[in-house]
């Protein structure tokens, strides 16, 4: 998992070091401002199991799993949480779906084995409770090393490796790290099978698309390919064109696969933006896509873990022309200035009216002068 916020990097040394409760006392007081950030919660569900707070280990490994259903260490943390308090059934259930997910991996391969030998005696309760427990614990991600821990006196050793790379890498010889599409955990997964490439359209039924075969899977291997490139917004777009049109069920359902990969955007990683124009036109397409926009709030109401407004999307300091007004919600509240303008990072939610479709935002983050909530991820 790479990481360059100083705040999770510290915490993960801190994690790797053994200082548990250090690292939660660095990460706790920042939970508004990495709300929706998956390694956050993923630290913090790490902090809390080895602390032995199990409650909070779950919240927090759930809030991870939200964000990434797949990821095989929140699946392992939530496992040996249910594994824990005796319901080996669902334990059993997220281990298959870590082996699902990743083959080799051992900590599952280990968990199903204690599970198969105990099962059914009050000796996997025992086992569970003592302090053998741990060996099934989801792994720490390791913190980027410092340029002073890996540069200085090994500097032409590592120019000369990385010149004999390249050289290899054009001979391919060996694969480039940045050209391969396979990198990506999830892009296998996605790949459509011959059963699916056989039967990719439906014939009956009433659709708000109807396409071919052959645009059927020109935009699915298009989304694939945005995937790879993180450009998971722009994929989002091509995906919901093949939701809503009548390619097959299957391939709807590698379709929606495909999404629950992607990664929840911060304001600097969010690599295509959607004008208010592109999605009032058909919000449809926008679906559950992040976006970023600028304007002002009217019709403020802050409670106490809430915060709504009707965002003046363009409406800049009252002197840019207004764009549109689109309902926004916070899970969380924020002491927002009305006569300020804002930043906004939110979710494209797309909701029925009488004129047809239009579409509200559901609040990731936020920046405004003397303000700032959410994530930079």
């Amino acid at each position: 998992m790479p990481m360059r916020d100083p705040i999770l990097t510290k915490a993960a040394r801190l994690l790797k070091r053994g200082k548990f409760d250090a690292a939660i006392k660095v990460l706790e007081p920042e939970v508004n401002r990495y709300k929706g950030e998956f390694l956050f919660y993923y630290l913090l569900g790490l902090a809390y199991l080895r602390t032995k707070i199990f409650k909070f280990a779950h919240d927090y490994f759930k809030l991870a799993w939200e964000v990434r259903k797949r990821d095989p260490g929140v699946l392992l943390g939530l496992a040996v949480l249910y594994l824990r308090r005796g319901d080996t059934e669902r334990a059993v259930d997220l281990y298959l779906e870590v082996q699902d997910v990743d083959e080799q991996n051992k900590t599952a391969k280990k968990a199903l084995q204690v599970i198969r030998k105990y099962s059914g005696s009050p000796a996997l309760s025992a086992w569970a409770d003592s302090k053998k427990l741990f060996r099934l614990f989801p792994p720490a991600p390791s913190a980027p090393l410092r340029a002073s821990d890996i540069l200085g006196p090994f500097a032409g050793l590592l120019m000369l490796l990385a010149c004999a790379g390249g050289v290899l890498v054009l001979m391919k010889v060996i694969p480039s790290p940045v050209t391969s599409r396979a990198e990506r955990i999830g892009f296998s997964a996605a790949e459509l099978d011959q059963k699916e490439r056989d039967v990719p359209v439906q014939i009956e039924g009433s659709y708000r698309y109807v396409l071919t075969p052959k645009e059927v899977f020109g935009l699915y291997e298009e989304a694939r390919d945005l995937f790879t490139k993180y450009r998971d917004e722009a994929a989002k777009v091509a995906l919901n064109r093949l939701l809503e049109s009548n390619a097959s069920d299957p391939i709807k359902t590698k379709a929606r696969l495909l999404i629950s990969y992607m990664d929840i955007p911060g304001f600097d990683t969010l690599k295509d933006r959607f004008t208010y124009e592109d999605v009032i036109r058909e919000p449809i397409l926008y679906r559950d896509c992040y976006i970023i926009w600028q304007g002002m709030a009217a019709n403020l109401e802050i409670g106490e873990n809430t915060t709504t407004f009707n965002f003046l999307v363009g409406y800049d300091m009252k002197k840019s022309a207004l764009q549109g007004v689109v309902p926004v919600g916070f899970n969380l509240s924020a002491a927002i200035n009305p006569e300020k303008p804002l930043e906004v990072l939110g979710k494209v939610i797309p909701i029925a009216a009488e004129k047809g479709l239009e579409f509200k935002l559901e609040g990731l983050a936020l920046h405004q002068s003397g303000l700032r909530l959410g994530g930079d991820k």
